[in-house]
């Protein structure tokens, strides 16, 4: 895939992550009270919600309403777009992502207002790790430790950026985001994991930005990058979050669970993605 060489947008980012407050729909705000499980939803073989915690007061947690018994969970932690405090924004694609049988957990309450920041994303793989071994606690030895990823969407990748050194993480995923400026071009050299972009094709205002971090990753780390032409805000807001919750969803079976299937949505000559309304670029997979 030819990379297009082209100047950061730090005013036209900056712009559309405001612009995402009015385009995408208003969030849920039902979810006032602890540990009630809001919602059922997503394609995956759970049924999934979210719930709320005293013990992370200011995140939104996704997960099969019914936690499984046959298996652990991955983390998931997600940052959202224009960093928004919110933790019901992205309601349809992490219930998608919980649905396949994920720990989602969003920066911000349900329905909340105000900014976050990276260091959230922290707190809740933090949580997350001492959930799984809390005497009595209902997630105790019901959680994967080793397997965490962090996602976030425009703003919320810049966040995920910032903690991309955490030697916990197993992969790292930008929505719609990029570095906005050469002189932050230092982040990529903390990124360990396999990471993956997904923009809204040329419309989307990140688009350079991606492409620019894209060709500056580390030597030799594992990259994966797909455009599809649905602009900034992508398809977040459809059902399921729509094609970027199906994609999304099987980056993290891929990862996470190491499902041959998901895989091959991204890999080899014959991959799910090629030859698709996806236009891809991969590189340092054996």
């Amino acid at each position: 895939m030819h990379r297009r060489r082209a100047p950061r947008r730090l005013a036209a980012l900056i712009l559309g992550a405001l612009t995402a407050l009015a385009l995408l729909p208003a969030a849920s705000t039902t979810a006032s009270a602890q540990n009630v499980v809001e919602a059922a939803g997503g394609t995956g073989p759970y049924d999934a919600g979210y719930v709320t915690t005293w013990r992370l007061r200011d995140h939104t947690v996704y997960r099969p309403l019914t936690l499984p018994t046959n298996e652990t969970l991955p983390i998931v932690v997600w940052g959202n777009g224009a960093c928004r405090a919110d933790g019901t924004w992205f309601e349809n694609v992490l219930t998608e992502f919980a649905s396949h049988g994920f720990l989602v957990i969003a920066n911000g309450r349900p329905g909340g207002t105000g900014r976050t920041d990276a260091e959230m994303l922290t707190e809740a793989i933090d949580w997350a790790v001492a959930e799984n071994t809390r005497l009595f606690g209902e997630y105790r030895g019901r959680i994967d430790t080793g397997h965490i990823a962090v996602m976030g969407q425009s703003c919320g990748g810049l966040e995920t950026y910032e903690v991309a050194d955490d030697p916990r993480i197993t992969t790292t995923v930008l929505w719609n985001s990029g570095l906005l400026t050469d002189r932050d071009d230092h982040l990529l050299d903390d990124l360990h994991a396999p990471v993956a972009y997904f923009t809204g094709g040329p419309s989307d205002i990140a688009y350079a930005n991606a492409l620019d971090d894209y060709g500056k990753l580390p030597a030799g780390l594992p990259a994966f990058i797909g455009h599809l032409d649905v602009g900034h805000y992508g398809t977040f807001a459809e059902p399921n979050g729509g094609e970027y919750g199906r994609v999304g969803a099987a980056w993290l079976r891929w990862h996470l669970k190491d499902d041959p299937a998901a895989r091959a949505e991204f890999v080899g000559d014959a991959c799910g993605l090629c030859d698709t309304d996806w236009d891809i670029d991969r590189k340092n997979w054996s």
